[in-house]
């Protein structure tokens, strides 16, 4: 089976359904494919129940269209959800679902990208031909879980947090959660709050503060010097949790936004978890040196037993698994060879959008530079 195309979107997340919005507002045709059986998988299948976004509402709308006035500040994660369906709707994105990407290359002599997919519930071999190419099959492609020694002789249950629902189940278990960002944090808490013993793992430096701190940060730092912005940012997060190190919990260096700005890395927006750190509800653990049977071992010969190790250690991108000739764009690890702002064009009509850890936000703004940019060389 063939088709031809101009535009071939890979990934119907909400970075390739805001780029075939933009799309659609220029009248350039496009076809976009996905190999789960829905849009937006992550946050359908693949999210906590209590998830909430952590940012105001004004920094997580996609292109050229806003939430309901009656939306909360911090949207759940049901209704992110229902706004990507209406999304959906609004703009007549039909995604090709159960659609799984094989291969892509340039071909130089006929200057359009061939790709192959595969149909996962026919079998059927679809090649697609494209003049352009994008790349929005997320920087979320797949869980990442570190090697650890023993780990897979660890007698209990381990689990990625993408497979993480509730604390419900856990109840009365010695849980412990290994990664310190947003996902991290609010899993401990939710644990915690289920009476699950809690233990959290921060192997980094991280900055907490509160949704109302980052949000007046953010607003901000549109009109004031970012240096300027993390000193506020800073100084009112030590008003409101005081001296964290003492318990485990250290902060960088550099300011909050900064560090968001130069690595993509987010603060951490704390959600009542730090309250139970300092009462002990919830214990902070050191890096792990390796794993026997149901006892872990932290650097400083501190063991204790666990009966489940849930991992919120992030993602990875897996598009260099399928990917050919993206040297000008993707580095090693599938994420952007270039520093934002300039990450998301490549050579050749090769494009990608939502790689460069700056979440819906960062998302719309590849979305919009993708499709003007192709709207310049579309009709030559």
């Amino acid at each position: 089976m063939e088709e031809q195309t101009t535009v071939l979107i890979v990934g119907a997340g909400p970075a390739g359904l805001a780029t075939a919005a933009c799309l659609t507002q220029l009248s350039i045709p496009y076809v976009i494919i996905e190999r789960e059986d829905c849009s937006a998988s992550l946050w359908r299948s693949r999210a906590y129940d209590r998830l909430k976004l952590h940012l105001a509402k004004e920094f997580c709308e996609l292109p050229h269209m806003s939430y309901p006035v009656d939306a909360p500040t911090y949207i759940p994660k049901d209704q992110f959800v229902k706004y990507i369906d209406n999304y959906i709707e609004r703009f007549d994105i039909r995604p090709k679902y159960h659609t799984a990407i094989k291969s892509c290359t340039y071909d130089k002599s006929t200057k359009r990208w061939f790709s192959k997919a595969h149909g996962m519930k026919t079998s059927v071999v679809i090649k697609y031909t494209s003049r352009y190419l994008i790349v929005a099959s997320g920087e979320n492609s797949e869980g990442n879980i570190p090697v650890i020694s023993g780990l897979h002789g660890f007698v209990g249950e381990v689990i990625h947090s993408s497979r993480y629902k509730s604390g419900s189940t856990y109840s009365g278990k010695n849980v412990l959660v290994v990664g310190c960002g947003n996902s991290g944090m609010e899993i401990a808490y939710d644990l915690a709050s289920y009476g699950a013993k809690t233990s959290i793992v921060i192997r980094s430096p991280v900055h907490v503060v509160t949704k109302e701190i980052i949000r007046l940060g953010m607003t901000l730092v549109q009109h004031t010097p970012v240096n300027v912005v993390d000193d506020l940012v800073v100084r009112l997060s030590d008003c409101v949790f005081g001296d964290l190190s003492k318990h485990g919990v250290v902060r960088p260096k550099l300011g909050p936004l900064l560090i968001k700005e130069k690595t993509g890395r987010s603060a951490v927006i704390d959600v009542g978890t730090i309250g139970l750190i300092k009462n002990g509800t919830i214990k902070v653990l050191g890096n792990i040196s390796q794993i026997k049977g149901n006892i872990v071992e932290f650097e400083g010969k501190k063991e204790s037993t666990f009966d489940v190790i849930v991992f919120a250690t992030g993602y990875k991108s897996t598009a260099n698994t399928w990917l050919k000739n993206s040297e000008s764009m993707l580095n090693n690890d599938g994420l952007p060879r270039k520093e934002f702002p300039n990450h998301w064009k490549g050579a050749n009509g090769h494009y990608c959008a939502g790689l460069a850890k700056r979440g819906l936000a960062g998302i719309a703004m590849d979305a919009k530079n993708i499709a003007n940019d192709i709207l310049s060389s579309y009709h030559t």
